[in-house]
């Protein structure tokens, strides 16, 4: 064991206190007094020096880790001379190009497709959403409990986790539950045959525009449905002449050891939304989906800075690094090497291995669910402790749905760096279960 993380850290307060002072806290989500003044790789250093082991990603939006090289070259000679800096009322190559790219890699429905270029997964799913609607002349859209579409108007409306929060539901929005496995809502015996059968009988009602789905649910708790899910979502929107919105704004791009999260089922849907790693830690997002969605009307989402030439041409860059999959054989390598070390740990008598109730993800997209004790009741307070205690020691995690801690790092970790990460990590948790991370020390921030 290390001193005490919390008595020996030295955070770099001055910048710290300075956001406090300046920035709003309508844009803030702390969880621990994080500053980067650089980045590179897989790691984040703050102004004094200190190198961090990011194992967050930016929430996955620098996915190909801080300052790739490739991206660095395409960016750069974008901004040198860019063909101004909208695609609003004229085209340029580069966003041409990468809506290309897009389709090419994107399978969806529609004989002819067409793709939306914009600046985050909130506008991205907003558009589908709103294109949905218009296509099917229908208003009811179906979404699940406890998930995250955007921060902002419908996507903001449609999202769990928000409505969860407090924030006002879209009125046209039906939740269902999500199929959790370890907190399955009915009998788990017939989970998915249950979660199915209550979809049908809101499709049934043939109001229904589209369901919006996230193939893993993320900041939901990174909850991996039951094998079957997608498919059967599939088979019941096509009978009701719904759209299937599949969201993969968070684990798209690799990240679940596949392209995208929903080819492990073979499943074509509508409209695919992406955003995150697609701009290589630039805002990018995409809505992939035949024309006769997302061509009208025309001009439905005036934003002036959309398509915009730096953020495609460091979306083409992206696309050209994962095209031929080592990185998404790398997230499965190292995800299993990940998960094994931490399901060692929970195996183990550590003091924070009895608090593990649940190892789950996909690849590079993992959750580490803290309980009480003996029990499945959540436990956000110890989550809360144990990333304050990782910060301290040398690592970026954050919690999702309050207990969970999630695991996204680069998709170019290494072998060693995943080593590191699995021994700081269980340390912190060690450390939140031993209590020398005191409800004092978590009081500051406030998290979701």
């Amino acid at each position: 064991m290390t001193a005490d993380p919390t008595a020996t850290a030295t955070p770099d307060t001055d910048w710290y206190d300075r956001d406090t002072r300046t920035i709003a806290g309508v844009e803030k989500l702390r969880f621990f007094p994080q500053v980067a003044a650089t980045g590179h790789g897989t790691y984040l250093i703050t102004p004094s020096g200190r190198q961090v082991l990011d194992l967050s990603a930016s929430w996955t939006a620098s996915g190909l880790g801080h300052g790739h090289p490739r991206i660095v070259e395409a960016v750069t000679a974008a901004m040198a001379a860019p063909p101004g800096a909208s695609l609003l009322s004229g085209t340029h190559p580069h966003a041409v190009r990468l809506a290309e790219e897009l389709l090419d890699l994107v399978p969806t429905t529609g004989r002819h497709r067409r793709v939306y270029l914009g600046h985050a997964g909130t506008d991205a799913n907003d558009v589908a959403l709103r294109a949905a609607r218009h296509a099917t002349g229908r208003r009811r859209i179906i979404a699940f409990e406890h998930g995250y579409h955007g921060g902002l108007g419908t996507s903001m409306a449609i999202s769990g986790v928000h409505i969860d929060a407090g924030a006002s539901p879209e009125p046209d929005l039906t939740l269902v539950p999500y199929p959790d496995p370890y907190r399955p809502w009915i009998d788990p015996d017939t989970l998915l045959a249950d979660t199915m059968a209550l979809v049908q009988r809101h499709l049934a009602d043939g109001d229904v525009a589209a369901v919006i789905v996230e193939p893993i649910q993320s900041d939901g708790g990174v909850i991996v449905p039951p094998a079957g899910f997608l498919t059967r979502l599939r088979v019941l929107t096509r009978q009701y002449a719904a759209l299937l919105v599949v969201d993969e704004v968070k684990v798209g791009l690799s990240r679940t050891g596949h392209l995208m999260a929903h080819h492990i089922e073979d499943v074509v849907p509508d409209i695919v939304t992406l955003g995150k790693a697609l701009g290589g830690g630039l805002p990018l997002s995409a809505a992939i989906g035949p024309a006769s969605a997302l061509d009208t009307p025309a001009a439905s989402a005036l934003m002036t800075t959309i398509g915009n030439p730096v953020s495609c041409a460091a979306g083409l860059a992206v696309l050209d690094i994962l095209r031929d999959g080592a990185l998404a054989h790398a997230a499965q390598d190292r995800g299993a090497q990940l998960t094994e070390a931490l399901r060692h740990y929970a195996a183990s008598d550590r003091p924070g291995a009895a608090h593990i109730g649940d190892i789950r993800g996909r690849g590079l997209a993992i959750g580490v669910e803290l309980v009480e004790a003996g029990t499945k009741t959540p436990d956000p307070v110890l989550a809360a402790k144990a990333v304050l205690a990782g910060w301290h020691l040398g690592i970026i995690a954050y919690p999702v749905r309050g207990n969970v801690i999630e695991v996204t790092p680069p998709l170019t970790i290494t072998h060693d760096e995943v080593t590191t990460a699995t021994h700081l990590l269980t340390e912190a948790i060690d450390w939140a279960a031993l209590g020398h991370v005191t409800d004092d020390d978590i009081a500051p921030y406030s998290g979701w």
